[in-house]
């Protein structure tokens, strides 16, 4: 077993990409911390989301900061901004997303059990706050990840990767057969 590299590497993304997953786009609200978003970005890039909607005191994708984490990623995803998170949600709503909070609440469902192979846009909340009650009023769904261990919670970047992970399993799980990328053809 050896390491993929150059072309053959390509091909396996490739191969995985062509699946023609379900839009994905994420809602941050006000999720402060530009490594958070510099990380949340550059994992987004990776696993095809195509829209980022920025609400609040979220830090800003082309901060030098927030570059550190997202070492220039934030080219693959297109985002805008807005005065509040409730305003962010709206937006996506709007542009036909189904938005899921990603939030510990009494009435959140494991995310597992929530439908993300229709597009759907995941919502996080700030790094100490979460999701407002008022963003969690607005939303299609509250999703959380069930954890066994004696942390009660995640970083808000970690959670977003594990959910946009799950977004994309869900829909390949679905799949009739799984990409064979050493058999394709140019």
């Amino acid at each position: 077993m050896s390491q993929l590299r150059g072309t053959d590497l390509k091909r396996l993304h490739r191969s995985w990409k062509r699946t023609d997953p379900p839009e994905l786009a994420l809602v941050l609200d006000s999720v402060a911390s530009p490594w958070n978003v510099g990380a949340i970005i550059r994992t987004a890039a990776a696993l095809g989301v195509r829209q980022l909607y920025l609400g609040g005191d979220s830090a800003a994708p082309r901060s030098p900061k927030t570059q550190k984490t997202a070492l220039g990623t934030d080219r693959y995803l297109a985002y805008t901004t807005y005065d509040d998170g409730l305003a962010a949600i709206a937006a996506a709503q709007g542009d036909g997303y189904a938005v899921v909070a990603l939030e510990l609440a009494d009435e959140s469902r494991p995310l597992h059990e929530i439908d993300l192979t229709k597009p759907s846009a995941l919502l996080l909340g700030h790094e100490d706050r979460g999701v407002s009650a008022a963003a969690l009023a607005a939303v299609d769904a509250v999703g959380f990840l069930p954890q066994i261990g004696r942390v009660g919670s995640l970083n808000v970047a970690t959670a977003a990767s594990i959910a946009m992970y799950e977004a994309r399993r869900q829909y390949w799980s679905s799949l009739a057969q799984t990409p064979q990328w050493g058999m394709e053809a140019d």
